[in-house]
């Protein structure tokens, strides 16, 4: 794995944005075309501001979505459909776009068909990836799965302005699993803020892949780059800083 430590979540955003479109520009010049699965929520928005104006023949890619709260209009504010739509999917003019709605074993089969090429794989703060919280499944192999959010997911999902009250939160969501996340040819996690610093320190100071640290597992990953700020690091010792960089 890689660290990257910025200054703040700006040039974080910048960084990772421009981590992503090399892998992207690199998949497109091997293959002719780059399949892309990118993370939504609070902490994706300077990366997906800086991503959209990188020199990228969208035209090329195709993009997977991640995860979706199950039921969920996609005219909610909190519906990462709509937030992709708005953030990202109608900024550029791509190849095609897969959204995680209707169908879920037909938009399996479409992502099964070819390699994911690259990640853009947030961490929750309380250590999960996509909606695999703790305790989290690492054998299914499952291309998305049915999971049970936590009352830490759900707490994050109000404090980020997305619903009013935990009540609001919808109990289940429709996840890519874990094992399909590090199928990716190469992940890129953009961590910024400073609520997301613990689950960092966990993920980073754990000894062995943990489901109750479900982003432990991407240090298993061989092309893994994790982008912090100063605030997100701030968990970190200058060891283990010097260590993974």
């Amino acid at each position: 794995m890689r660290l990257e430590i910025f200054e703040n979540p700006s040039d974080l955003g910048r960084g990772a944005s421009h981590l992503a479109a090399s892998a992207i520009n690199s998949a497109i010049g091997k293959n002719g075309e780059a399949r892309i699965v990118l993370s939504t929520g609070m902490s994706q928005f300077e990366t997906l501001a800086s991503l959209v104006k990188e020199d990228v023949d969208w035209r090329r890619v195709t993009v997977f979505h991640l995860d979706e709260y199950k039921g969920i209009s996609i005219s909610h504010k909190a519906s990462f459909r709509k937030y992709l739509n708005e953030r990202f999917v109608s900024l550029v003019p791509l190849k095609a776009f897969f959204p995680v709605e209707g169908n879920i074993k037909e938009l399996s089969g479409k992502l099964r068909e070819k390699p994911l090429d690259l990640g853009l794989i947030g961490i929750g703060e309380n250590a999960h990836i996509a909606f695999n919280d703790p305790p989290c499944d690492f054998e299914t192999e499952d291309v998305y799965i049915t999971v049970t959010l936590n009352e830490a997911c759900r707490r994050q999902q109000v404090r980020e302005g997305w619903f009013e009250s935990v009540n609001d939160v919808p109990p289940q969501a429709v996840s890519m699993s874990c094992r399909q996340i590090m199928k990716c040819r190469t992940i890129i996690s953009a961590v910024p803020h400073a609520v997301k610093a613990e689950a960092v320190r966990k993920t980073l100071y754990s000894s062995t892949v943990d489901p109750m640290i479900p982003a432990s597992i991407l240090k298993t990953h061989p092309d893994w780059t994790l982008c912090l700020d100063r605030e997100s690091a701030s968990g970190l010792e200058f060891d283990r800083i010097r260590y993974f960089s």
